[in-house]
């Protein structure tokens, strides 16, 4: 528009720029090397025809230290872009899960318990935990500890207190927690003959007894404590 108003209306070259907004170097700007353009052009088009894993950093250097062409790798790459020779990316190799193991069904009281843990968030933004056990047999409730910290030792004391009025178990089913996999958790159950049983890694559905206990009725005792008493146990994630 600026070119044709210089030259059809008589218009100064400044005169023309100021009223379509654009720059005298932009009005003045020629395209240069449009031979050049061509020939690097027909060269990406030859080099991946031939070459078809090849991509950009291949064919510029094939460029570069073969034939050497001493273009610019920006210029280069801008035309490679705009002949969309880029390679398709590979997509990712999905990880082939294994079909989890049966989750087994005890056929009497203290054969298989199963621990997890909860968290939950206090009004002031303290987090605390608690610790669930519960029988897998009848779904019991054995224990829920609560505190703002839980370490291995902890879990030891409160299994030790579940045993002394419960008896104890032939096995315990638990996640790979750090305090369950703990060396004072393993020498704990092998001094009570206790065999502790990890389910998989991220099959918790093979731990699903305590896992529906903690969705549905530890997070029930939640909400009835905080609307009983008023305490400032807030809903959290579960």
């Amino acid at each position: 528009m600026a070119s044709r108003a210089v030259a059809e209306k008589g218009a100064s070259i400044a005169l023309a720029c100021a009223a379509f907004g654009i720059s005298e170097s932009c009005y003045r700007y020629r395209q240069k090397m449009q031979s050049e353009k061509t020939q690097i052009a027909d060269w990406l088009v030859r080099i991946t025809d031939n070459n078809r894993n090849w991509g950009f950093g291949l064919s510029f250097l094939y460029l570069r230290n073969v034939k050497g062409y001493g273009w610019n790798h920006k210029r280069v790459y801008r035309i490679y872009r705009e002949l969309e020779l880029n390679l398709r990316i590979r997509p990712k190799k999905r990880m082939v899960r294994g079909k989890p193991d049966e989750l087994t069904v005890p056929l009497a009281l203290n054969q298989v318990w199963s621990m997890d843990f909860m968290h939950d968030q206090l009004s002031d933004g303290r987090t605390f935990r608690l610790f669930n056990v519960i029988d897998d047999f009848n779904r019991e409730a054995l224990g829920i500890d609560v505190d703002f910290s839980l370490p291995a030792l902890r879990v030891i004391r409160s299994l030790d207190q579940i045993i002394e009025w419960r008896g104890k178990p032939a096995v315990i089913r638990c996640d790979n927690g750090p305090e369950y996999i703990s060396g004072e958790l393993q020498n704990w159950a092998q001094r009570h003959s206790i065999r502790i049983e990890y389910i998989q890694p991220g099959k918790p559905q093979q731990n699903a007894y305590v896992e529906r206990f903690n969705r549905k009725d530890c997070s029930t005792w939640l909400e009835c404590r905080h609307k009983i008493c008023g305490s400032s146990i807030c809903s959290g994630a579960y």
